[in-house]
């Protein structure tokens, strides 16, 4: 049996994180930002849920929840942060204080959270930090700029600390899902309505996640998302079963795909530039 610390719990993919372990025997310290969202469950499993509200954009909050989780439960094994959300729109579409929003749940929250737990981690001597990205922390494209540069930050942040509580016996893991079947898309913001860009890779995009375009066939465009969450939550849970493993677990073909891809691309670019690269060298540089 596992104890387990998870954010965002009634989210698409967290929900069925939560329901499997609950059903297996795992105990569950599941936070949410509105109180009395798993009432469901708490009547099914009792004391094997531990619940909360948390505010992830306030790191005292955030510190006293896990505080007090610890000290309610004893230990817990695993940290799964899966609170995000996705934004849409041209980058110009989308204001400062939007921006600001965003990175504060999916990169600040994410780090709010790790922050507090690493210390407990640290005095237990192990610990799972699994941390919810997107194949969009590996790419990007139009309509797509400002969530993916949240979960860019989210992957650098964590490979960093990866590296950096390894010799604490705290593993990392980044998930970098695909599309899911769980509404997460037309569940998300958007930037303001911008006319200059209707017609536009930026605007069809944005028009056809909101649903907004004549003749869209809904059971058609579920059927273009490849992901089945319940598959995934399986992934996860075996994952974190299974111990160590590679930093980063792509779930989903189109995920394999546009990451892929991405890279590729980039290493492509990157060896093209190689003589520009190597001739802007100081003349006295000695490489280590």
């Amino acid at each position: 049996m596992k104890t387990w610390f998870i954010t965002g719990a009634t989210g698409g993919l967290a929900s069925l994180v939560v329901r499997d372990l609950l059903k297996r025997g795992d105990r569950v310290a599941a936070t949410t930002h509105r109180a009395g969202a798993l009432a469901d469950l708490k009547t099914a499993y009792g004391d094997q849920l531990w619940e909360a509200t948390m505010n992830l954009q306030d790191p005292d909050d955030v510190q006293q929840v896990v505080a007090r989780a610890f000290k309610d439960l004893g230990t817990i094994d695993v940290l799964l942060n899966n609170a995000a959300y996705g934004i849409y729109g041209p980058v110009e579409s989308i204001s400062a204080q939007q921006t600001t929003d965003v990175f504060a749940v999916n990169l600040f929250g994410s780090l709010n959270t790790a922050r507090a737990f690493l210390p407990y981690f640290r005095k237990q001597g192990r610990g799972q930090i699994v941390q919810i990205s997107s194949m969009a922390g590996e790419y990007t494209s139009p309509a797509m700029g400002i969530y993916s540069a949240s979960k860019y930050a989210v992957e650098a942040a964590f490979e960093a600390m990866a590296l950096e509580v390894a010799p604490f016996n705290v593993h990392v893991t980044v998930v970098e899902p695909g599309g899911i079947r769980t509404g997460f898309g037309v569940k998300g913001a958007f930037g303001a309505d911008m006319p200059a860009y209707q017609g536009s890779a930026a605007g069809n995009l944005t028009a056809y996640i909101k649903g907004a375009v004549p003749g869209t066939d809904a059971e058609a465009m579920l059927k273009q998302i490849a992901g089945d969450p319940q598959k995934m939550a399986d992934a996860i849970v075996r994952r974190v079963d299974e111990g160590d493993g590679p930093l980063r677990m792509t779930l989903g073909s189109d995920a394999y795909a546009q990451i892929h891809a991405s890279l590729a691309a980039r290493l492509a670019a990157l060896e093209k530039q190689k003589d520009l690269a190597f001739a802007t060298d100081a003349d006295d540089y000695e490489a280590k």
